[in-house]
């Protein structure tokens, strides 16, 4: 039944509004001005104009039609990482479809359903706030209910402010007597100097045991390398060494506890990223020559990089009797370079170089030995190479991989890449290789017979052009021509002489990523890389071993000659390793100490301030609490119930009026103004 204190005066007018305020201002005016006259009937017709105004104002009885709107509610779902290492995905789906159940039954109710099951990329930890205000966003303050949070209460981007203003709820599964052992990484540096040592401080954490001593298990990259005796709650500060270039992975492990929720996180790993000092590179350049500075030019434009250089500018068959020592502006240190600081420099160039005299066999052998103990020569060689003055008719011919045949070509041809440097990442991806290679010819080829190492380019009459070789722990690169420097200045076009110089430069240090034979694991919050390098034409299925310990057997993809990979989506944070029988690689996705894998535990702590602000609750339980609608103001929370605020938002669907001058009244009531202005003027 329709109330009449519903409705309200509402006015439509049927002219404008400025001619019924001129009508009613001159109508008013005039009887006033009969009334200060004495006229008889002044009442009467002030009646009918204020009748007559009202009725072009249009005056009527409005009532608004409006149908209630359903309050919405945010039920978000906690299924991050924590809450599956922990074990409690069964509890957290059971008490999830409860209150779906629940909340599907309840009037005028519109359930969102927020599922939570990886981390937002650009923060550390478990973001379920972030996710509510999103499923929200489009809701009128009016119409929201409230929001319900299933989660472990783990949760790292509480706001400190209610988001809503409506009950915040957070259903925990869980008991308040879990126990987890863990392992921490207080600090450690992301970047480290290779051959340095990096402090790292790492922490056990265990409140059941605190003051206790527990072994703590070392590895490196893999390996174990040392057991030390720690107390749990007390920061350790360790010294890490930084062995290689790249990601040098350590790991700190404590054994399990019995009764423990998950051994995951009694393993902790630092990822700590090896970088070299400036490479120290020693050129000497042997008779001048169109392309002398061509490696000079390289090696300087790179920052990381002292170029120490020496040109010998004396041509050998210019013998006019000046000592060897007088031949120079500043002495060639032959002793400080090839004896006492050998083994400071990264890499050795001989550009064209021959002997002379300057540097004695003694020196060579010196070579040989800094080659075979971990260091790289780089030979570009030239007719010096073929002649008697060789550097190969020394010691140093023990650690090269090509002997000279004594032949010089000079004919044009256009250096062509091996099938074998097809696989070779030094050589695979150097732009403009084709079957006809679209780069400029060369036009001298020293002759050399192969004897070690491998071929990854031809020249003339596809004799070995680059060859590339290992010699113990060193490397060296052999060049068997002197015409690169055609590619720099751009002769016919020109050829990739940057990169290809590059990575033989990098390689001759042991970058990783040039290694012909490698297994690498590249990582980041979405994708897992499995890649595996090879000069083989095919490689074995890896095995990857996941973060809580299952095995996958995968076989890889090829997806260029000697690069195969397969890539996972959506992978678990926490370290990987691949092992396809031969080589061993680890790889880590997230952040290295991560937030979500701290504490595990079940908790109300991190999420009671921000319930209790919003008039919510935040508890431990077995089974999902039963729901109920409550008006604001009242309690929304009780010991087996959370409360919902109802919906005071409602939705205008149409407008009843009821017109006080339309129709027959309207008409009778001005009719009666007009007759008893007549009657009372007529007598």
């Amino acid at each position: 039944m329709t109330d009449l204190l519903d409705y309200g005066l509402a006015l439509d007018p049927i002219a404008p509004v400025a001619f019924i305020a001129i009508f009613g201002v001159l109508g008013l005016a005039l009887t006033a001005f009969g009334a200060v006259r004495r006229v008889r009937g002044s009442l009467v017709r002030t009646a009918a104009v204020a009748a007559f105004a009202l009725a072009l104002l249009g005056p009527a009885l409005q009532r608004e039609i409006r149908e209630p709107l359903s309050g919405v509610v945010a039920l978000v779902v906690d299924r991050t990482q924590s809450q599956r290492t922990a074990g409690r995905v069964e509890d957290t789906d059971a008490i999830a479809a409860d209150l779906t159940e629940r909340l599907e039954a309840l009037p005028n109710v519109e359930l969102r359903t927020v599922e939570v099951s990886r981390p937002d990329p650009e923060r550390d930890g478990t973001t379920l706030f972030a996710p509510l205000a999103d499923a929200l966003s489009d809701v009128p303050p009016g119409r929201i209910a409230g929001a319900i949070i299933v989660t472990d209460g783990q949760v790292h981007d509480v706001p400190a402010e209610p988001p809503i203003n409506a009950p915040i709820h957070a259903v925990i599964p869980g008991t308040a007597d879990e126990r987890d052992r863990r392992v921490e990484i207080v600090a450690a540096p992301r970047f480290g100097l290779v051959g340095n040592r990096e402090t790292v401080i790492i922490r056990i954490d265990d409140p059941e045991a605190e003051g206790e001593r527990v072994p703590l298990t070392i590895a490196m990259d893999g390996a174990e390398t040392a057991v030390l005796d720690v107390t749990i709650g007390e920061t350790i500060t360790l010294a890490a060494p930084i062995s290689h270039g790249g990601d040098n992975f350590f790991q700190f492990a404590v054994e399990e506890v019995p009764g423990e929720l998950t051994t995951t996180n009694n393993t902790a790993v630092a990822v700590i990223e090896g970088v070299r000092e400036n490479l120290r590179v020693l050129l000497v350049s042997g008779e001048p020559h169109a392309g002398e500075r061509t490696w000079r030019n390289l090696l300087k434009s790179d920052a990381a990089v002292d170029l120490v250089h020496f040109t010998i500018l004396r041509p050998p068959e210019k013998q006019d009797g000046t000592p060897i020592h007088e031949l120079s502006l500043i002495a060639f240190p032959t002793r400080e370079l090839f004896s006492q600081k050998i083994d400071e420099f990264d890499l050795i160039v001989f550009d064209r170089y021959q002997r002379r005299n300057v540097l004695p066999s003694l020196y060579f052998d010196n070579i040989a030995q800094y080659i075979i103990g971990g260091g790289a020569l780089l030979i570009a060689a030239g007719p010096d190479y073929a002649g008697n003055r060789s550097v190969y008719h020394t010691p140093l011919a023990a650690a090269l991989p090509t002997a000279p045949s004594g032949s010089v070509i000079e004919a044009p041809y256009k250096p062509q890449i091996t099938d074998l440097g097809e696989r070779h990442p030094v050589t695979r991806d150097l732009p403009g290789n084709a079957e006809d290679p679209d780069w400029s010819r060369w036009f001298r080829h020293i002759e050399g017979v192969p004897i070690t190492g491998n071929t990854l380019m031809s020249g003339a009459g596809e004799n070995p052009l680059l060859v590339l070789s290992r010699e113990g722990d060193g490397r060296v690169a052999m060049l068997m021509s002197d015409h690169i420097w055609l590619w720099a200045r751009g002769f016919e076009g020109g050829g990739p002489h940057l990169p290809l110089m590059r990575n033989l430069s990098h390689w001759l240090m042991q970058e990783p990523e040039l290694e012909e034979e490698s297994l690498r694991l590249e990582t980041d919050n979405a994708t897992l890389v499995i890649e595996r390098q090879t000069l083989a034409e095919a490689t074995e299925p890896v095995t990857l071993t996941r973060p809580d310990g299952s095995e996958d057997v995968i076989t890889l993809e090829e997806e260029a000659p000697g690069l195969y990979r397969t890539v996972i989506d959506d992978p678990e944070m926490g370290l990987y390793r691949a092992d396809d029988g031969t080589l061993t690689a680890l790889g880590h996705v997230g952040p290295v100490n991560p937030l979500e894998a701290r504490d595990l535990r079940a908790t109300t702590e991190l999420l009671a301030p921000i319930t209790e602000a919003s008039r919510g609750s935040a508890r431990q339980v077995d089974s999902a609490p039963r729901v109920l609608l409550r008006p604001e103001g009242r309690s929304m929370a009780g010991s087996d119930w959370v409360g919902l605020q109802r919906s005071s938002a409602s939705e205008l669907v149409g407008v009843e009026r009821v017109p006080l001058f339309a129709g027959f009244l309207g008409l009778a009531i001005l009719l009666a103004a007009l007759s008893m202005t007549w009657y009372r003027e007529g007598r």
